[in-house]
């Protein structure tokens, strides 16, 4: 006789491959067609792994859906402070209709990467609004970039600063200082504000947000109700600027 573990097992995988062949698009005809007849669990299984070896194409479209769904229901949760901008932590039109959300590391080579990438999106979508959360996870100097960065927001000048920070390659306390100052940061001020608590209070929050979106590098992206992680490229993110416009 079957354990309760063993059917929970059973009934768990038969349970995800139909949610996969619903997701999918098929789930309605493999109902009608297949399983309201059927009442053994172990029948149902046998059905399920024939119709899959049928149809093995259901799967990839299947998994991509079911991780869309999961990305949007851990998005509802932490939507509106997401795309919540800190007071000038926005490239292309801050006023824009559209936008798309940045998780960055200025020591992230794939952030460096894909600069161009969002300048090239910025130029080609007017309405675009990109929003930067700061999330500085890699180096030892990461947490010292993302609080200048954002004081450079607060002066007006975030986009002169996270241009010279990149461009600068290397990061350390003397490039990110040549940062500030290629930006036209005034210094001080600038310093006083990265040691401000709201400051500190947005790098927490970002942590925050990039753990409830499952987000474990840099970059990652929001895009509607996308989740993309990865370096992948300005055709990609085009195709979820695209997508976010629609929906």
């Amino acid at each position: 006789m079957a354990t309760d573990t063993q059917r929970a097992t059973g009934g768990s995988r038969i349970a995800l491959v139909i949610a996969l062949m619903a997701v999918a698009g098929v789930g309605g005809w493999f109902a009608h067609r297949q399983l309201a007849p059927a009442t053994d669990k172990a029948a149902i299984e046998q059905i399920v792994r024939a119709t899959i070896l049928e149809h093995p194409e259901i799967l990839p479209e299947a998994m991509e859906n079911l991780q869309r769904n999961q990305g949007r229901d851990q998005l509802a949760q932490v939507r509106e402070p997401v795309r919540r901008p800190f007071p000038g932590a926005v490239l292309g039109n801050p006023d824009g209709a559209v936008t798309l959300v940045e998780f960055t590391d200025f020591a992230c080579g794939y952030c460096r990467k894909s600069v161009p990438d969002i300048a090239a999106l910025a130029k080609a979508n007017p309405d675009l609004r990109i929003v930067i959360r700061e999330l500085p996870i890699i180096s030892p100097h990461s947490a010292a970039a993302a609080r200048m960065a954002l004081a450079a927001a607060e002066q007006g000048k975030y986009q002169p600063f996270h241009d010279a920070m990149f461009a600068a390659g290397q990061l350390d306390p003397a490039t990110i200082e040549a940062a500030a100052r290629t930006a036209g940061l005034d210094l001080d001020r600038a310093h006083k504000v990265a040691a401000s608590a709201p400051v500190k209070a947005e790098i927490r929050q970002n942590m925050a947000l990039a753990q409830k979106l499952g987000f474990q590098g840099t970059p990652s992206w929001v895009a509607g109700d996308q989740l993309i992680a990865g370096a992948v490229g300005v055709d990609k993110l085009a195709e979820a600027v695209k997508a976010a416009r629609a929906s």
